[in-house]
């Protein structure tokens, strides 16, 4: 069957904030008297949405966190993250990003995103960098009741662009995912959708072990072969 539509996932493979997530937490969790490694706090939520990352922080800890907590966190952290961003005269976008987009588009790919990210700050950077109209959907941590590993949110997106696009008959063997984490390509495997790691946040022998294919950077995605292999 041949390619039909890229998934992107969104922090760690469009935008380079990865770092910012981790320093925002870790602040909050010290303001809340706890204490974490950096390695828990990747553990907990690289990949993942922020609700799922606190409420695993939390029991890690054997600490309960009722609802009005959780929402305090999650307001606290969507404030502090979008100030960031807009404090930014130009976002940090991977190298190669842009030229992807182009290449695919100009292939006549449909492109979506699926990430644990609030769709408010996924529409601040597409708008940002004048790419809204190159994706047709956008699947965030509001449109999901579970975080990835959970395929949740890529069975959604194929959803809703069959929804869109009637005659596209997407099925997720069509599909192609570009994840960064081990929890995003995991939740592309068990939507039975081909996975292209980059090597952002991961060393490439560690997200090579999981992902069909595995590149250090996007630049590195050789479209022509990938459609080769699909074709077969």
């Amino acid at each position: 069957m041949p390619l039909k539509a890229v998934l992107f996932d969104f922090n760690g493979v469009i935008l380079d904030d990865e770092r910012i997530h981790q320093k925002i937490i870790i602040e909050m969790m010290d303001r809340e008297e706890l204490n974490f490694p950096l390695e828990d706090i990747q553990h907990h939520c690289l990949g993942r949405t922020d609700r799922a990352c606190f409420q695993d922080l939390f029991a890690s800890q054997d600490q309960s966190l009722n609802q009005f907590q959780l929402r305090r966190l999650l307001s606290m952290k969507a404030k502090a993250y979008r100030q960031y961003l807009e404090s930014l005269d130009t976002l940090p976008l991977f190298d190669g990003f842009v030229e992807l987009v182009e290449e695919l588009l100009a292939a006549g790919l449909k492109l979506a995103i699926v990430s644990g990210a609030l769709r408010a700050e996924i529409k601040t950077v597409l708008k940002k960098t004048m790419l809204e109209q190159a994706f047709t959907i956008t699947v965030a941590s509001e449109d999901v009741k579970k975080s990835k590993p959970d395929p949740a949110g890529y069975q959604l997106a194929i959803k809703r662009l069959n929804r869109k696009f009637s005659t596209l008959d997407l099925a997720p063997c069509d599909c192609l995912a570009i994840e960064d984490s081990f929890a995003g390509v995991q939740a592309a495997k068990l939507a039975q959708i081909p996975v292209v790691g980059v090597a952002h946040t991961f060393p490439f022998h560690m997200l090579q072990r999981q992902a069909n294919w595995c590149v250090d950077y996007l630049h590195q995605i050789e479209l022509d072969r990938i459609q080769s292999i699909f074709d077969r």
